[in-house]
């Protein structure tokens, strides 16, 4: 079965080129104007992946991201004609996984949407649940769930990708860019920084004590560790 992605933007002739070249990918497209019939739609359909515009009359993206992850980890890619580094921020902290700054090409779109999508269902050879620290936490692969001392912890898809990524390869020093490309890709706009913050994020989720970090350690001048115990 196709996977369902749902693009909302008030721009019709955007909303077509996307529905286009997005089939090419043997995706299946809904698209809306409407913020509105965008979250009601999203209920609908249970898309895989959600395309948002930022600046729309009525519920605007920003509003619509922090909708949508009250109730989802649905992956989301932001659009918009903001480029600044705290708009992309903004995005990033709001929920969004991706921003795409217009205009933009469409090989970019449908590498970023690949992308995106691929990292959702990403196959591994690992067992199914990683157990650090004595059972302190529990990563379940298989239902994407995450344990710290004994509490679900609710992760973004980023946060959650992230968090898997460096558990892997725990023991490992990880760059800052190489956790950056291996999580948001070679195409991403917002630029390594981002990784500081969603670090700082997991850690307020799965530490005890988050200013003195047991799990994602800092190596200062070469990147992070993942300590498994």
């Amino acid at each position: 079965m196709a996977e369902k992605i749902l693009a909302i933007d008030d721009d019709e002739t955007l909303l077509e080129l996307i529905r286009i070249s997005l089939q090419r990918e043997d995706l299946s497209v809904f698209t809306t104007m409407s913020g509105e019939e965008g979250l009601a739609l999203f209920n609908q359909i249970a898309p895989d992946l959600v395309i948002l515009d930022v600046m729309m009359p009525g519920i605007d993206g920003w509003e619509i991201c922090r909708r949508l992850r009250k109730v989802s980890t649905v992956p989301i890619l932001f659009l918009t004609v903001l480029d600044s580094v705290e708009h992309i921020v903004r995005g990033l902290q709001s929920g969004a996984d991706d921003y795409l700054v217009k205009p933009f090409r469409v090989s970019e779109l449908t590498a970023r949407v690949t992308a995106l999508l691929r990292r959702t269902r990403m196959p591994h050879d690992q067992p199914d649940i990683l157990r650090f620290g004595g059972g302190d936490l529990i990563i379940n692969r298989t239902e994407q769930i995450v344990f710290a001392y004994g509490q679900e912890v609710s992760l973004s898809p980023i946060e959650y990708n992230l968090l898997v990524y460096m558990a892997e390869r725990a023991g490992r020093i990880l760059p800052t860019q190489l956790l950056f490309d291996a999580i948001w890709g070679p195409w991403a706009e917002a630029g390594p920084q981002s990784v500081k913050w969603y670090i700082w994020q997991l850690r307020q989720k799965i530490e005890a004590t988050p200013k003195n970090p047991r799990f994602i350690l800092t190596e200062y001048g070469k990147g992070y560790r993942f300590s498994p115990e």
